[in-house]
């Protein structure tokens, strides 16, 4: 069974940058539809950025614009570079992936990590 592992998280003030890293153990990605989710404290789990097996993307409007979702070109690590955080960015972020088709945003995949966090101040 597919394991991921993120990494990356960490503090940073307003304005700084962080990139995250979800890499799966024993597993090419490049089939799968990879994304990351984030759930800050008392709230739901919101998806922020997806990825297709094509390198299709789409993204939550929250961070359109400052968040870029990649994959690299041995397909088997995972990355969300975030720019200009804020601290509404601050949560738990989690990588997931699923084969089946879809470049969606809400919690239907198959596989998590156990997450990474972070948190911005202001």
């Amino acid at each position: 069974q597919m394991q991921l592992v993120e990494s990356g998280g960490g503090s940073v003030q307003a304005g700084g940058s962080l990139t995250l890293s979800c890499a799966a153990s024993g597993y090419s990605l490049s089939s799968y539809y990879m994304v990351w989710f984030r759930q800050a404290p008392g709230k739901g789990r919101e998806g922020v950025a997806v990825i297709g097996p094509y390198g299709d993307t789409a993204y939550a409007d929250s961070v359109r614009g400052r968040f870029i979702i990649t994959r690299d070109n041995a397909k088997t690590t995972l990355l969300l570079q975030m720019n200009s955080l804020k601290p509404e960015d601050t949560a738990m972020y989690y990588c997931a992936a699923k084969i089946t088709a879809g470049c969606t945003l809400v919690p239907s995949y198959e596989y998590w990590g156990q997450g990474t966090q972070v948190t911005v101040s202001s």
